[in-house]
């Protein structure tokens, strides 16, 4: 049987939409998507790369700045410029949209599957 598909308000929708509508300034919402949707991959594959560092980290055997540690699990690499901790310390710098790019071409340029995958505006 299908289950069906909930309109429940759970208390921070129209919260979230404001805070996205706020950040999303005079972009249009089109182009906005692409900025988002961006974002969420630099965050989901800095989350699983910090996942195996840390798990490296108490191996203790100094591998956790090794490539080969991470692809060979199908994670990929992310340099440090763009590893979200840092990405998340420099939110406030003017240059943060640059910051970003820049995060996006090194992870491009050491990962090859990602070439010309990435938006990099």
């Amino acid at each position: 049987m299908a289950q069906a598909k909930s309109n429940a308000n759970i208390g921070f929708e129209e919260t979230l939409w404001k805070a996205a509508d706020k950040l999303r300034g005079s972009m249009s919402s089109y182009d906005y998507k692409d900025v988002v949707l961006g974002l969420m991959f630099l965050k989901y594959i800095s989350d699983k790369f910090e996942t195996k560092y840390n798990e490296l980290l108490e191996e203790g055997a100094g591998f956790e700045e090794e490539i080969d540690e991470y692809t060979e699990e199908n994670i990929f690499w992310v340099p440090q410029i763009s590893r979200w901790n840092y990405i998340r310390d420099n939110a406030k710098s003017n240059e943060i949209g640059q910051i970003i790019d820049d995060a996006m071409i090194e992870i491009e340029k050491e990962n090859p599957t990602l070439v010309g995958v990435l938006d990099k505006r």
